[in-house]
């Protein structure tokens, strides 16, 4: 009798979204029968809601506000968009991205599939009955029960909410429920200041159709990066004609006929904001652990409400995490190389340890802004010596010819004789292509003068970076005293003094 008819797996994967669908196809790469258990889509908040579908939106808008610019030598003349048509443009791009991994898990299930392994995908949801096994429930009933050598869970996250706002998905929405817009709303309002609420800021800023406002209770914008960053892009959400309230939190909303009345706080002082369309709530995001049971299985939820997995993505001996469950930052690539990862050292082929030190990220503004490793906020914050270089875009040649010079490159590096690169942010055009220049060279631990020693193509947007490790070793060909404003170079160190944490 086959594994997968006793119901018995090596592997059982709970959540089909980036994580559990990558960690599936290693398991199958290595010879292993998995069973993937979903109660929702396939492909997750990932494919449905955030990365895939929010990205799709935003170079539907890049592309409208670069058609709608002047002083190109073209305009187009009584460009319009139609919500509707932008949505099913959204939407088709989700289903072909669903397809792909639905007729991936059918190739190979086990009635498909003569190689070694199998995939047997199950629609339900998981609840564990025990360390070893798993009951599928759907429709509130019990179909069968599932056991496996080991277990991973993947069950992503869902939208924070907020006390006394009622989501109804028509007038208050989460980022899970901005496709069922039926229009543009004339009047936006977004609370929330991170990465999600500032990409939607620019999404339905730079359609044009829609006046957006953001509140923000805090005195900066993306208040985890360094303040050029977060100035430079609260500049450019403001040029965009976002309106930004800062140290602003909400306190009531009323449904009228023809719209919301919002009453906000600000600065200790209570006005009435007078009707908006809609409001978006983006206040961070929450992991998926009810209805696991995962007290049957042992498991104990940290302080911080996501599962204490260790730095091999495991929480017992037999049982992994993956993506948002877990404490890292919530990315794509995080869940899918941490699933990846997971299932290696499961049967114990992994070569490397996991590194996070190294995973970049791209937050879609306008212009966009890449990061990987740390910026000088955290370097302060342990105390590391660094020096920092930053070379504006204005003075590479392809952001001339794109006529795009708006961003800067910056990177960071230990101060010391080896000067491994310890982080870099990019704002600017083609800013998520050339980060990973610098992911791979961070990867390789090797310091800026071993890097230098390659010559990059010309003209591109990785010249900046070029120039910009160049500065840190006094060789630019453009200098800081010609471009103070613009070439800049400076270093930080701890003040010396008792350790405040050996008390």
């Amino acid at each position: 009798m086959p594994r997968s008819a006793s119901l018995h797996f090596d592997v059982c994967i709970i959540g089909c979204g980036p994580g559990g669908f990558a960690a599936a196809m290693r398991a199958l790469d290595l010879g292993k029968h998995v069973c993937i258990v979903e109660k929702a889509q396939v492909g997750g908040a990932g494919v449905m809601w955030g990365a895939l579908a929010s990205k799709t939106m935003w170079e539907l808008a890049k592309d409208f506000d670069v058609a709608c610019k002047t002083g190109r030598g073209y305009q187009a003349e009584s460009i319009a968009v139609d919500y509707g048509a932008l949505r099913n443009t959204v939407l088709t791009a989700i289903r072909e991205k669903q397809e792909q991994m639905r007729s991936q898990l059918k190739a190979f299930s086990p009635e498909k599939w003569n190689g070694p392994g199998s995939i047997t995908f199950k629609r339900g949801e998981g609840t564990f009955i025990s360390p070893h096994r798993l009951a599928l429930i759907c429709g509130g009933r019990l179909q069968e029960e599932i056991s496996a050598d080991f277990f991973l869970i993947a069950t992503g996250a869902k939208p924070r909410s907020l006390r006394d706002v009622a989501v109804d998905q028509k007038r208050v929405l989460d980022s899970d429920g901005i496709l069922r817009l039926k229009s543009f709303p004339r009047r936006l309002m977004i609370v929330g200041a991170g990465i999600v609420g500032c990409e939607y800021a620019t999404i339905f800023s730079n359609f044009g159709q829609t006046e957006v406002v953001i509140l923000d209770h805090q005195d900066q914008i993306l208040p985890f990066e360094d303040p050029d960053i977060s100035h430079f892009v609260s500049d450019h959400l403001r040029q965009n004609n976002v309106n930004i309230m800062h140290a602003a939190r909400l306190c009531h909303i009323e449904s009228k006929s023809d719209g919301l009345e919002i009453e906000i706080c600000q600065s200790d002082t209570r006005f009435r904001f007078i009707k908006v369309d809609a409001l978006l709530l983006s206040i961070g995001r929450v992991p998926n652990l009810s209805g696991l049971g995962l007290e049957k299985a042992g498991i104990k939820v940290a302080e911080n409400g996501r599962l204490p997995a260790d730095n091999n993505c495991r929480i017992c001996d037999h049982i992994y995490a993956a993506g948002d469950v877990t404490a890292h930052p919530a990315l794509v690539n995080l869940a899918e190389t941490e699933g990846r990862y997971a299932v290696k050292h499961m049967y114990g082929v992994n070569r490397w340890p996991l590194r996070y030190d190294n995973m970049s990220t791209v937050m879609f503004f306008s212009p966009p802004v890449a990061a990987v490793g740390l910026n000088e906020k955290q370097c302060r914050e342990q105390k590391i010596a660094y020096r920092v270089a930053s070379y504006a875009n204005c003075l590479v040649n392809r952001a001339i010819a794109m006529r795009s010079v708006d961003g800067f490159v910056k990177i960071i590096v230990g101060d010391d004789e080896e000067q491994k690169i310890l982080g870099m942010r990019a704002a600017g055009p083609q800013a998520s292509s050339t980060i990973m220049t610098v992911a791979m060279l961070m990867d390789q631990d090797k310091g800026i003068r071993d890097v230098l020693k390659s010559v990059h193509p010309h003209p591109t947007m990785s010249e900046g970076i070029q120039e910009c490790l160049r500065l840190l070793v006094n060789k630019s060909i453009y200098k800081p005293h010609a471009f103070p404003e613009k070439i800049k170079v400076r270093s930080w160190h701890p003040e010396p003094g008792p350790d405040p944490g050996a008390a």
